[in-house]
């Protein structure tokens, strides 16, 4: 099964640069952009970026046609546009409009201004969730400096930093490495927030994570089970963050052996998502492949192939019909199909798997 941390952990913070003085005739155009950062910041709290993309352009078209294109409100509509086509796994969109972004903050804040740390976070972020882990590293280490020096030791926007890098170096396997990061992220976290905010939540997560992947279960469990607690109270029971956290504890439990429990997260969290983006979301995809995953390591063959010609419908909505990323679940479902006795079936799926990771 496959964890969330990934696509959920991060939380990347809306940067703002201050306007300079405006006539009263572009009053009502900086207004109107600010109304459309707060609606967009609205729909990312939520999780509800595909609506946040048309949102994101027209605050660029705002930004660019009011401020100039070179202006540094232009380098922020970028910057928040690049974060919606990046949730959502558009990288070849976003890297561009992160790039262009970097650029107009360095120019206009110079090159060491907590401005450009947020773009460097960003960018790295990209990077990581590409798994082009070298070019992450300098970014995020880039990012730590900057903030540690103009910030400070205990800023909560350093504690972004520490947390992405220490992702970072879960997905290099250094453990020794990630873990004394995502402690030190906690605490600033705890001292700036208390013990109930969603960025504790989000960290905690995460180093529970990491234990996971030591099997070190019972450090895991609990920061798990805390995490969710915090989550659903600080974000609403349907969030993103909740998702993951029921996603992770499945994994959890299937590891210790327990898949009731196992099954009964991942069909809640399916439950919550249908709930808040409808039936035919993509954010579905990571909780169908985890359940069809647990049936299939149960022998629930007949319950794994709807949930994985499901996931396969909505992997070709986001991806289109000929993206290699469809190569893993047309693989599940071909091996289901076998073992359902469909051999026509998966001889067909297994080669337009084939077909595709040629390509």
């Amino acid at each position: 099964m496959k964890s969330c941390s990934k696509n959920f952990s991060c939380f990347i913070l809306f940067f703002a640069f201050a306007l300079s003085v405006l006539s009263i005739p572009l009053v009502a155009q900086q207004e109107r952009w600010d109304g459309l950062n707060q609606q967009l910041a609205e729909l990312y709290r939520n999780g509800r970026y595909e609506e946040g993309i048309p949102v994101a352009q027209q605050a660029l078209r705002v930004a660019e046609s009011t401020f100039g294109p070179t202006h540094f409100s232009v380098a922020t509509s970028l910057n928040n546009l690049a974060e919606m086509y990046r949730l959502l796994g558009r990288f070849d969109e976003a890297r561009p409009l992160y790039e262009r972004a970097l650029r107009m903050a360095e120019t206009e804040v110079g090159p060491d201004n907590p401005l450009v740390a947020s773009a460097l976070n960003n960018l790295g972020e990209l990077y990581r969730m590409q798994s082009s882990y070298a070019q992450a590293e300098p970014l995020y280490r880039r990012a730590i400096s900057i903030r540690e020096k103009f910030l400070g030791p205990d800023h909560p926007d350093l504690a972004q930093s520490l947390n992405n890098l220490a992702l970072l170096y879960a997905a290099f396997k250094k453990p020794v490495e990630a873990e004394p990061l995502y402690q030190r992220a906690m605490g600033i976290y705890r001292k700036a927030y208390g013990e109930d905010s969603a960025p504790l939540s989000a960290t905690m997560s995460n180093l529970a994570e990491l234990y996971r992947s030591q099997e070190k279960y019972d450090l895991a469990e609990p920061l798990y089970k805390r995490a969710l607690e915090v989550s659903e109270r600080a974000l609403g029971p349907s969030h993103a963050a909740v998702i993951m956290n029921l996603n992770n504890l499945a994994l959890l439990y299937e590891a210790q052996n327990k898949p009731d429990e196992a099954e009964s997260h991942l069909k809640r969290a399916l439950s919550l998502q249908e709930k808040a983006y409808g039936a035919d979301s993509p954010r579905m995809m990571t909780t169908l492949g985890n359940l069809a995953t647990l049936y299939q390591s149960r022998d629930r063959f007949s319950e794994a192939e709807p949930l994985l010609n499901r996931l396969l419908s909505l992997a070709e909505k986001a991806y289109g019909k000929n993206d290699p990323q469809l190569s893993g679940p047309l693989q599940a479902l071909a091996d289901v199909y076998a073992k359902l006795g469909r051999e026509k079936d998966a001889t067909r799926v297994r080669d337009r798997a084939r077909k595709l990771q040629s390509r």
